[in-house]
């Protein structure tokens, strides 16, 4: 099975390949030839597209005869080019099908979620589906329409599963999760509103040592119940990421976003004043049509005073079919790259700004990881997601520690574990990075 694309992908990647296992199926071993094969695709970006051929002509070419199945937003958009890929058996142009494709290779008993999340240590679970904005930019509401949300109920036996079986974080995403319960608590369904900030309470009351994580939040969907909520949530991380896009209002406004800057910051002040030292992340699209000089440095200014701590940056990439492709002033490719180099060097200026903020704090992080190139060393996340190394060992992989922030520098913060020396002197570290 192979994934491109988002979160959303692949928690239903592992939805798809926990039905195939609880069916009778058997994961081909290394070197072995697959008698089918899921490619779950995405169409974001035009090398989405391409990468996405490339990996069904290679596993054609590493299984000569299997079926290979794919999906994902790339096999809703063109659908006849994927078909015509080799080996392609079958083309999922709506995931809603999914459950049938299933039972034409006689799997009826289909889980309603996950119970593991292969190859991570913290686990998506998809609580929404769809996007009904109208982004200039953007090709995703066009193969993933409308809004479908889960129950609340299927969630949180989801997130019960998941937690028993080990994951110590549990990071909720979907195609737009502020528009979770939109669809089926609006005023006319005759049920009591249940938004976002409803369904991360109902979560929070489930016991134990795990923590829970937003994927995305669009800043015009924070309001004062959100922020309460947040507040008062034992296990939220305060960690969230507000996809910005642009920090110039010309631009947002080409862009048909549905917030202005001065809004914008407003709403992390507000998170600001009502959680202790949260952490903000975002997505920045560098070089959108027509975009001046002048409005490119309004974004870094943005950027500056929203204290991000860390950006997904990406330069635009015109999508066929969507308003954007087809503006005037189109900006140079060398240009757009020199933005995105700028852009991401105030992005480590911030970071370590913000890593600085955790000096002195006592942190609790996941280890995701043994640090190949730094004996005794560990390295993982905190709940605000700045990434932390300390001593530790293979052994700690997987586990929440409680460490005490030491000394930071551009690319982490170096900390100690509570009540334990350091393995190696931070200078030494630090020098070295």
């Amino acid at each position: 099975m192979v994934t491109l694309g988002c979160k959303v992908n692949q928690y239903e990647t592992q939805l798809v390949k926990e039905a195939l296992l609880q069916n009778g199926y058997v994961e081909a071993a290394e070197g072995e030839i697959a008698d089918l094969c899921f490619v779950n695709t995405c169409t974001v970006t035009s090398s989405g597209d391409s990468k996405s051929r490339s990996e069904i002509r290679k596993l054609s070419r590493n299984n000569p005869g299997t079926r290979t199945i794919v999906m994902g937003c790339y096999a809703t958009r063109d659908p006849e080019a994927v078909a015509a890929l080799p080996d392609v058996f079958e083309v999922v142009t709506d995931k809603r099908e999914i459950p049938d494709v299933l039972d034409r290779l006689g799997i009826v008993d289909i889980p309603t979620g996950i119970s593991h999340f292969d190859g991570r240590k913290r686990a998506y679970v998809k609580i929404q589906d769809g996007c009904i904005l109208k982004c200039t930019y953007c090709i995703i509401p066009k193969v993933r329409p409308g809004l479908q949300s889960r129950s609340p109920e299927d969630i949180e036996a989801e997130v019960r599963r998941l937690i028993g079986n080990g994951y110590k974080e549990i990071i909720l995403t979907g195609i737009h999760v502020g528009h979770f319960g939109v669809d089926t608590t609006r005023e006319k369904s005759g049920f009591p509103p249940f938004r976002l900030w409803h369904l991360f309470q109902k979560l929070d009351k489930i016991p134990g040592d795990w923590r829970l994580r937003l994927s995305s939040i669009e800043a015009a969907e924070v309001n004062d119940n959100f922020i309460k909520a947040a507040a008062d949530c034992e296990h939220l991380c305060p960690q969230f990421h507000l996809s910005l896009q642009s920090g110039s209002d010309s631009v947002l406004r080409r862009m048909r976003r549905r917030y202005y800057v001065e809004r914008f910051l407003e709403k992390t002040e507000r998170m600001r004043e009502q959680l202790v030292n949260p952490s903000f992340t975002t997505d920045v699209i560098v070089g959108f049509p027509g975009e001046t000089d002048e409005e490119f440095e309004e974004t870094i200014t943005t950027c500056k005073r929203a204290q991000f701590m860390k950006m997904h940056i990406f330069p635009f990439s015109a999508r066929k079919s969507t308003p954007a492709a087809e503006f005037e002033n189109q900006v140079d490719p060398q240009i757009k790259k020199a933005r995105c180099q700028k852009l991401t060097e105030v992005e480590r200026d911030l970071a370590y700004q913000y890593y600085q903020t955790l000096e002195g704090s006592d942190l609790e992080v996941l280890i995701e990881r043994v640090e190949s190139d730094t004996e005794g060393m560990i390295r993982g996340t905190d709940r605000r997601y700045a990434p932390v190394m300390v001593p530790g060992s293979e052994n700690d992989v997987g586990k929440l520690i409680h460490v005490i922030g030491k000394k930071a520098n551009r690319d982490f913060l170096l900390a100690e574990r509570i009540n334990q020396s350091p393995v190696i002197q931070p200078e030494s570290i630090l020098a070295s990075s």
